[in-house]
């Protein structure tokens, strides 16, 4: 592997997530299979979620080979603009929270793509939606330090802007905070976020940045190719 980052998988669902097709036991085979060192196995959360327990004990109870750290995480949406996650109360043995733009961030709750497409169409300037949007991952990552964000941006050509649309004031404030809150930042290979330009901004901030699939299937684990020139180009930036 040419890049250190790919020996881990920071981003890796089981079928305690409804979308996934494998176990936590067959991850943790393809992560050594693939030549990883570094697993983390996280499955998607809200609120009303009961089950954290029960995933943690089947964690405890795996057998990983020798050479491999298995961590873990649960994967919680944004809320709204003041930085509310949608995530139970958490037992200890939760490495590390997953704050994810599933949907946007809105001042009384979040808002699917759509909604805000349509309150774009309607006048809603697009400066405003990303002082916004930004303005709601920092206080995320404020209100809950220590995590990670997960395919950070991804929202963003749903709603009908980009990364570039973001500006570096915006990029730059971002990746301070993320530096600033022991954040870690994926650059996540099913969506191909964030892009060059984000990364080489966590890199100046001396952010920490993670490597991560988002599989929701064994066969996905640790198999990288999209994020490779993501990669070249944030360091040669």
């Amino acid at each position: 592997m040419s890049h250190a980052l790919l020996r881990g998988d920071h981003h890796v669902h089981s079928t305690f997530s409804d979308d996934a097709v494998s176990t936590l036991a067959q991850n943790v085979e393809a992560a050594a299979s693939a030549g990883l060192t570094t697993l983390r196995l996280v499955d998607h959360v809200r609120r009303s979620t009961t089950w954290v327990p029960e995933y943690l004990a089947a964690v405890r109870a795996l057998r990983v080979p020798d050479g491999l750290t298995v961590l873990t995480g649960v994967e919680a949406k944004i809320l709204d603009v003041a930085g509310a996650l949608d995530v139970p109360p958490l037992p200890d043995g939760i490495d590390r929270i997953l704050i994810a733009d599933h949907q946007f961030p809105g001042v009384d709750g979040p808002l699917g793509p759509s909604a805000v497409r349509e309150r774009i169409a309607a006048g809603w300037a697009n400066d405003d939606v990303l002082d916004q949007f930004v303005d709601a991952l920092i206080a995320t990552m404020r209100r809950y330090p220590g995590n990670q964000l997960a395919h950070c941006f991804s929202i963003l050509p749903k709603i009908g802007l980009s990364e570039a649309d973001v500006g570096a004031e915006r990029t730059d404030a971002w990746a301070r905070a993320a530096a600033e809150t022991d954040t870690l930042v994926e650059v996540n290979e099913k969506w191909g976020c964030p892009g060059a330009g984000a990364l080489a901004a966590l890199r100046r901030a001396g952010a920490t940045i993670v490597a991560s699939t988002d599989s929701h299937d064994a066969s996905e684990v640790g198999r990288y190719s999209r994020i490779l020139p993501l990669l070249d180009a944030g360091e040669a930036s």
